[in-house]
């Protein structure tokens, strides 16, 4: 069983613990946090440092996942996977026991996909995104790096995600949509066209 650092405390570590613990094949050494969490238990985890104890934490394992949040930390994410990547750590692609991803996708390094999800044939989803609980991304759509598709996100087929792009809870994009990179989209929208039209 291979071992693994968790990068982050936060309340979307919690989904990220609960996603490693539904495929029971990684071994979890522990999370890496701020200097006010060393020493605390996360749902039964410790806390085993800050980021000033990567090099350490580095020999215990080759592993780590980033267990950040894409709202308002987008940068943040940046900084954490660049530190990660200078020492070397690699980093896995998880998915829940209870998604449904088809054989015929592409997904990287770092990226989560979450209970309930469901990633059809020939879609392709970058490094480091966040794929949350009950988001679907229907056939030959593409997201690229960093996105975040948050809580039952529907992305219909053809529809391509630039770079560092969230998409807010319940959103509805429409087939063939291509969105630029860094865009936010908020909660509950329906994306009809591009640009959004404003009322």
């Amino acid at each position: 069983m291979k071992k693994i650092l968790l990068v982050g405390c936060g309340g979307h570590a919690l989904s990220i613990l609960d996603i490693f613990e539904s495929q029971k094949n990684w071994q979890i050494l522990g999370f890496v946090g701020k200097e006010v969490d060393t020493g605390k238990y996360i749902n039964g985890y410790p806390v085993l440092g800050t980021d000033k104890d990567l090099p350490l934490l580095r020999k215990k394992t080759d592993f780590a996942f980033v267990c950040i949040g894409h709202i308002g930390k987008i940068n943040k994410r940046f900084e954490i996977v660049k530190k990660l990547e200078d020492f070397a750590f690699k980093f896995p692609y998880i998915s829940s026991r209870y998604s449904i991803v088809s054989p015929f996708t592409e997904i990287g390094n770092g990226t989560s996909i979450g209970h309930g999800a469901i990633i059809n044939a020939g879609a392709k989803i970058g490094k480091h995104c966040i794929i949350n609980t009950n988001a679907v991304v229907e056939h030959e759509s593409s997201i690229d790096d960093f996105c975040h598709i948050s809580t039952g996100v529907l992305i219909n087929g053809g529809v391509r995600i630039g770079k560092g792009t969230f998409i807010g809870s319940g959103s509805i994009i429409r087939e063939g949509i291509s969105i630029p990179p860094y865009s936010i989209i908020s909660c509950g929208k329906r994306i009809m066209g591009w640009p959004i039209k404003r009322h």
